[in-house]
């Protein structure tokens, strides 16, 4: 189960703040591997061009699936639901995208339906709304899409856009409860092909082994961390304040950490949408959506989550630049900064921590 812990722990950095709890989410894996036995992880190309795959998560406010643990049956309800809706045999399922949640229940599915993992998402990160995945950016529809909770109810959607079922799937989210699960974005093997990000799940894994080892050899685990990333060390501090609300089924707020050592008499500010969405040292932006701002115990270099972030917890802020597809016109004006309501344009971390 080595394997679980270093991809859940990978997972939860990529998802720069949300896609859940990682602890949570490694138990529901865990817990579906001990019973079902192993899963298969399979490279996008191993999947026929005509076979139907179906990506399954946890949608709604990271904040409440950790008062709202889940069933374990909802996910499964949604599978089975937009299987039965297809009429169409799954040949595997995939994670939508990167997080300590939603990077471990398509191994549950997987586990529990005997079905391939495939190692491919569709952010290479985590993203708060539904149309911010690169399949949306290649054509493909969100839906139909289901959504389940945990007292049995679900919602079968049909829509007219990707951002119309962004709507309508959050409002039904809200109601019942702030957290569902969900199967969403069927599509084909070639689909997948064209649009996925790829290797998530292996690179999340090799992330989480990577500050595994340096523990265990008494290396720092932070220059393992930016050494299999690529990543960019943005800032050093102690977080001084968090603000944070739930609302609209997104968790929203900001950050403000003080900076010690190297940065003692900086100031870090980071803004989130259930993500990190955009980080000012001293006033001036210096990472921004797309790209990944990952925040790590200053200790054990292990992702903090947005709901996990507390006063006094002592933090080193990085940033990894992300998937080159979503660097393109269509890409930046999906998830960058400006669509979330920032006066700010988009500039590629490297360009703004040259030097």
């Amino acid at each position: 189960m080595q394997v679980v812990e270093d991809i859940a722990v990978g997972a939860a950095l990529l998802g720069t703040g949300g896609g859940g709890d990682p602890y949570v989410g490694k138990l529901m894996a865990i817990q579906a591997l001990q019973k079902n036995g192993p899963v298969e992880l399979i490279d996008v190309d191993d999947i026929p061009d005509d076979a139907l795959v179906v990506p399954v998560a946890m949608m709604g406010a990271p904040t409440v699936l950790v008062e709202k643990v889940p069933s374990g049956k909802e996910i499964f309800k949604a599978f089975d639901s937009i299987q039965s809706f297809l009429g169409k045999e799954v040949y595997a399922v995939l994670p939508i995208e990167a997080g300590g949640v939603n990077s471990m229940i398509p191994i549950m599915v997987a586990a529990e339906k005997k079905l391939p993992l495939v190692d491919v998402d569709g952010m290479g990160r985590a993203f708060p709304e539904l149309q911010m995945v690169t399949y949306h950016l290649y054509g493909v529809s969100a839906t139909p899409m289901v959504l389940a909770d945990e007292k049995g109810n679900s919602i079968l959607l049909h829509t007219i856009s990707n951002f119309w079922t962004e709507s309508l799937a959050r409002n039904a989210t809200v109601v019942m409860g702030g957290s569902v699960m969900i199967a969403i974005y069927p599509m084909a093997g070639k689909d997948l092909k064209r649009a996925g990000i790829r290797n998530v799940i292996s690179y999340s894994a090799q992330i989480g082994r990577a500050i595994r080892e340096a523990h265990k050899k008494g290396e720092d685990p932070i220059e393992a961390l930016l050494e299999v990333t690529g990543g960019y060390m943005l800032f050093k501090g102690k977080i001084s304040d968090v603000q944070r609300r739930t609302t609209g089924g997104f968790v929203r707020g900001e950050a403000h950490i003080d900076g010690i050592d190297q940065y003692k008499g900086e100031a870090m500010t980071i803004n989130f949408q259930n993500e990190n969405l955009i980080a000012r040292r001293n006033g001036k932006v210096v990472a921004t959506v797309p790209d990944l701002i990952c925040t790590v115990d200053a200790h054990t270099a292990l992702p903090i989550t947005t709901e996990g972030l507390r006063y006094g917890q002592r933090v080193f802020i990085i940033g990894i630049p992300c998937d080159k597809k979503w660097r393109t016109e269509k890409g930046i004006e999906t998830v960058g900064p400006r669509y979330f309501g920032y006066d700010v344009d988009y500039i590629p971390l490297e360009e703004l921590n040259r030097g």
